[in-house]
């Protein structure tokens, strides 16, 4: 450790005399942040959007989310709720700026050997789906974002819009014009 530390100041003088460039302005052109703190937070996040089904439910990061029922969700089916996840693994999920009340419901949830012993009644079969479940690994998580809404791109190739198409409708179309 001390050896590192003897090393240190050294380096970063060698690595600042060949890596390090002068600024064009010597001023200070930092901006101070002219929004609210709550505002950054939001921005700072990973944001998605989730289809609610007529259960009020939806499937968020190997969970299913379950809203709870008041008179803002009973509207939800069929539409998108925003998904916020936060640095420090908070969750929260709005509707038009208003935050959703919810529970959730993990999907991966495993029999422990401390569930089998404290259940003394139901040991013989939940020692059965320990053992049914250390056979079969947990699935693995998907990865990429899921996509929630169809993006038209503009284009289409299903043969009547393609490019040949249009070429050899033009050229019938110049072949019919000058028999005329």
């Amino acid at each position: 450790m001390e050896t590192a530390n003897d090393f240190l100041p050294g380096f970063m003088e060698r690595y600042n005399a060949k890596f390090a460039k002068v600024p064009r302005r010597s001023d200070n052109l930092h901006r101070t942040l002219n929004m609210a703190p709550d505002q950054l937070r939001d921005i700072l996040c990973y944001r998605d959007e989730r289809y609610v089904g007529n259960q009020l439910a939806f499937s968020y990061d190997r969970q299913r989310i379950i809203l709870a029922e008041n008179d803002i969700t009973r509207g939800l089916p069929g539409k998108y709720v925003d998904s916020f996840e936060f640095a420090d693994g908070r969750l929260e999920f709005r509707w038009k700026g208003l935050s959703l009340p919810y529970s959730t419901f993990d999907k991966d949830q495993r029999v422990t050997h401390a569930a089998i012993t404290d259940n003394k009644h139901l040991s013989a079969v939940l020692e059965h789906i320990k053992a049914q479940q250390d056979k079969a690994p947990p699935k693995k998580h998907r990865a990429g974002k899921q996509r929630t809404r169809y993006e038209p791109t503009g284009r289409r190739n299903d043969g009547w819009n393609s490019k040949q198409a249009v070429a050899a409708k033009d050229k019938r179309a110049a072949s019919q014009g000058s028999d005329i």
